[in-house]
């Protein structure tokens, strides 16, 4: 049986496209696997490796290139048992509460200055005496400040709600937001209001309860119930 050229055409334009959507798969495997590595949070380093290695895998099959797909293979397998880990561990959180004048929330602020402003710019340090600094320990380290600035009545403004960027699951918040609002008791604490920062902000504190209020965002605390 011998081929027509169309027919010769058709098939050499298939196994052209299918060699060029090939190579367009394993760039992008490559650039997901550079994404990754790029990560500040190693919970997201560890689920955007995850899928490069996955689609590194898919793409050592579809060439056949082995190796490659074992190794990837590989590579998918401990992803998974160390977001296993991390998902399982139990950590150790707890709070400390002190003055916004004292010498170490100068110099945490200081440290992650930058960091701060790209998620609530124009935020300043206020050395007034009434404000307090509550400062979230994971495992004794340091992940995240709220620092409250009390408006009277029992309401306080969140004058900055800030997690170091190895920290940023959400867990720092909930755990000071809904576990610990003994500690917004202890200060007379009953509102929180806050203003958010930029687009990411805003998302974050819906996600801590904050309800939208016009350009506000206010939650009640002390008075709920530990969850």
């Amino acid at each position: 049986m011998y081929l027509t050229a169309p027919a010769v055409r058709i098939c050499w334009d298939a196994v052209v496209s299918r060699d060029i959507l090939l190579e367009a798969f394993g760039y992008f495997a490559s650039i997901v696997v550079a994404v990754s590595l790029m990560m500040r949070s190693i919970v997201r380093l560890r689920w955007v490796n995850l899928i490069g290695a996955v689609c590194f895998t898919v793409y050592g099959v579809l060439i056949s290139a082995f190796p490659v797909a074992a190794l990837n293979f590989a590579i998918v397998l401990i992803n998974v048992y160390y977001l296993w880990k991390i998902h399982r561990a139990r950590e150790a959180f707890s709070v400390i509460e002190m003055p916004t004048y004292s010498a170490y929330v100068r110099e945490f602020l200081e440290f992650h200055d930058q960091e701060i402003q790209g998620f609530q710019p124009g935020f300043a340090p206020d050395s007034d005496p009434r404000h307090r600094a509550l400062i979230v320990l994971r495992d004794l380290v340091p992940a995240g400040m709220v620092i409250l600035a009390p408006e009277g009545a029992g309401s306080a403004r969140v004058a900055l709600d800030f997690v170091t960027p190895a920290y940023r699951d959400f867990k720092v918040g909930k755990y000071l937001f809904h576990r610990r609002q003994d500690v917004f008791r202890a200060l007379d604490i009953s509102r929180l209001e806050s203003a958010a920062g930029n687009a990411a902000h805003a998302r974050y504190l819906e996600r801590m309860g904050f309800t939208s209020d016009g350009d506000r965002y206010r939650l009640a605390v002390g008075d709920a119930p530990l969850t």
